[in-house]
């Protein structure tokens, strides 16, 4: 997953820790976070596309998503996200939010397409390099 996040410019990069974080357990009970990832192993094996999302109480935030560049534009980050979108439904989730580097249109048109809207922005909210992000909401009831 590291080496995916370190591909992809416009993504948030995440420390090793924040990343061996997402299987960690707590007082025996799993964490809130959930982190899916797409293989291919048809061509080279390996990830193709990963997702991670974080649940407090009936909302949900969708704290990254990252396709490879080969595997772009064949609907990978599509079916991620979409079966993202129905498990939240499916746990009674109210919500979804998410935060998306201003210049990255191409997964501001992929979060149109699933539904969401872009309800406000956070000047320099990202950093390396420092950029706005748009924040982008999803009602699922």
């Amino acid at each position: 997953m590291m080496d995916l996040d370190r591909q992809s410019p416009s993504t948030v990069h995440w420390s090793r820790n924040q990343y061996q974080a997402l299987f960690a357990t707590t007082g025996g009970q799993k964490s809130e976070r959930l982190a899916w990832v797409a293989e291919d192993e048809s061509e080279a094996p390996g990830i193709r596309a990963f997702l991670v999302a974080q649940r407090v109480d009936a909302e949900w935030e969708l704290e990254n998503i990252v396709v490879a560049r080969p595997a772009r534009r064949r609907g990978l980050g599509g079916i991620l996200l979409g079966e993202f979108v129905a498990h939240a439904r499916a746990e009674k989730g109210r919500e979804i939010f998410l935060e998306v580097r201003e210049s990255n249109e191409c997964a501001r048109a992929l979060y149109r397409k699933a539904g969401f809207e872009e309800t406000g922005l956070r000047r320099s909210y990202y950093s390396d390099p420092p950029e706005d992000a748009i924040l982008c909401s999803l009602r699922l009831y």
